[in-house]
């Protein structure tokens, strides 16, 4: 394995867009699976607004 290999965010990051779009049919749809991308979009939105409020905090701070 090399470098390149650690740093392919490519699936990483297509599953975040897909968790935020609308079905199209190319994968299974089921209640649990669009339970977990629910749940896993709030966890997304309060991972990032918590990072902005702490990023805030960090440059109110600092001046």
């Amino acid at each position: 394995m090399n470098i390149k290999h650690f740093f392919k965010f490519g699936e990483f990051f297509s599953y975040f867009l897909r968790v935020f779009r609308k079905n199209d049919g190319s994968h299974p749809n089921n209640l649990n699976l669009r339970m977990m991308h629910g749940i896993n979009r709030i966890s997304i939105i309060m991972f990032l607004i918590a990072f902005i409020v702490i990023v805030a905090r960090f440059i109110v701070r600092a001046f």
